[in-house]
């Protein structure tokens, strides 16, 4: 007969599961909604010597939206990721913060109190998503629907007049929206659904040419087709970033699913492709092209510092520590201050480090979807995740390489920060959407599961 202590040695260990973590997501919601609220002091103390009147109401209206998302993934997404919510905070006051700095310098062009009506919109958006949304597979059942949908939305803007040379905007009186943002999330639950089924079949290859081994031709054809419609959205709207955001997003989910790396050599090429022969076509690409090639060439010629001049040398004037919020002079920019080169406003008055310390936040955001989509079984929410992380992180390198004239101004708006209603509530549905599948990713598996 087995001794008690042999019996308790052979006892199963009871595991205990990993906590939720929503106290620790509630500390540091509040910690991203503090340091808003002191950055928009300090732009008050900066320019006015004192805090502004209504900082009391922006922290009241920031933190309350703070905290209704929170409940929300407290109640419906217990085991997601804690950090997706903070950083959505914390890039979002920023951004209003920011916007707010830019108000002062163009008193008769206010924008700070309209995006925080957009943010609060995005944020009742991701309420109904984190609330409402069953399962992230659901989506799938309805994605050749979504497919049709997102292609409307990119053929729309073709029909209104040209917005600062692109056709990418709706515009019926003061009200103006960017169909494109809404497209691109449609788009990767396509993408992803898409792949999911027929990986297998693209992960085949065909003839070997040279020492590239091509895929067969009837899997090639739908990318050629994807190409071929992405150059025509370029052409008909002149609008590099949309095409350039659309076509890597399909070359990363593509190489997701199938782990082929010879997908983004041909990704890349086509891109290249399309872009150098619309650059030659389009006036106002061209224009951007001549622009990066040359920053300081309308300079030399008498006519000024353009807009990437102006913004390197912003960058250039903050150096390490910045000039300090409200200190800093990225207003002559022009026009396109607040969306394509708020980048520009951070790095001079926060500086070198204050610029790394954003990226950082984004590179934090993006690889916490990733891990996401790592750890979901399905392939479908695999693909998405990743796809949906890819997203951001795409945008956010062709908006800061192109302020930074490492590629060619594509104009499209930072990820939070920049000004655009459509921008931030597309942003929020996309956090939401991966808080929902953290929380599928992250809940501990019962008896049966195991």
């Amino acid at each position: 007969m087995a001794s008690p202590s042999a019996l308790a040695a052979d006892a199963p260990v009871p595991v205990r599961p990993p906590g939720s973590r929503r106290n620790t997501e509630l500390v540091l919601v509040v910690a991203a909604v503090l340091i808003a609220v002191l950055g928009y002091v300090e732009v008050g103390a900066a320019i006015d010597g004192r805090p502004p009147p209504d900082a009391a109401e922006y922290g009241a209206a920031l933190g309350v939206l703070a905290l209704l998302a929170h409940l929300a993934v407290r109640r419906r997404a217990r085991w997601a990721d804690p950090l997706l919510l903070p950083i959505a905070v914390l890039l979002n006051g920023i951004g209003l913060v920011v916007i707010y700095r830019l108000d002062r310098a163009t008193p008769h062009h206010t924008a700070a109190p309209t995006q925080l009506l957009w943010s609060a919109l995005g944020v009742a958006l991701f309420l109904a998503v984190v609330l409402l949304l069953p399962d992230h597979r659901w989506l799938q059942r309805y994605a050749y629907i979504f497919a049709l949908v997102a292609l409307v939305l990119l053929v729309l803007p073709i029909f209104f007049p040209p917005v600062y040379g692109s056709r990418i905007w709706i515009t019926i009186g003061p009200f103006s929206i960017q169909p494109g943002e809404f497209a691109k999330v449609l788009l990767a639950v396509f993408f992803a659904a898409y792949l999911a089924v027929h990986r297998d079949a693209l992960a085949l290859t065909g003839r070997r040419i040279w020492r590239f081994q091509l895929p067969r031709g009837r899997v090639l054809g739908p990318v050629l087709l994807i190409w071929a419609a992405f150059v025509g959205v370029l052409v008909l709207e002149t609008d590099l970033g949309t095409s350039l955001l659309f076509f890597g997003l399909f070359v990363v989910m593509l190489y997701v699913a199938t782990a082929r790396s010879g997908w983004i050599a041909i990704g890349l090429f086509l891109a290249a492709a399309g872009a150098v022969g619309v650059g030659w076509l389009s006036p106002h690409v061209h224009s951007r092209v001549t622009d990066w090639l040359d920053p300081l060439g309308s300079i030399a010629r008498g006519a000024g510092a353009n807009q990437i001049a102006q913004s390197l040398f912003a960058f250039a004037w903050g150096g390490l520590l910045g000039t300090g919020l409200g200190l800093g002079h990225s207003i002559l920019i022009g026009f396109a201050a607040k969306s394509d080169f708020i980048l520009a406003t951070v790095g001079e008055e926060l500086g070198l480090v204050g610029l790394v310390a954003v990226l950082l936040l984004y590179a934090l955001l993006i690889s916490r979807g990733f891990a996401t989509g790592i750890a979901l079984r399905d392939p479908f929410g695999r693909l998405l995740a990743i796809g949906l992380a890819a997203i951001v992180g795409l945008q956010v390198f062709v908006v800061a390489g192109g302020v930074l004239a490492l590629i060619p101004l594509t104009g499209m708006t930072l990820p939070f920060i920049a000004q655009g209603g459509s921008s931030v509530v597309t942003n929020w549905i996309i956090v939401a959407l991966l808080v929902r599948m953290s929380d599928t990713a992250r809940r501990p598996r019962t008896e049966a599961d195991r």
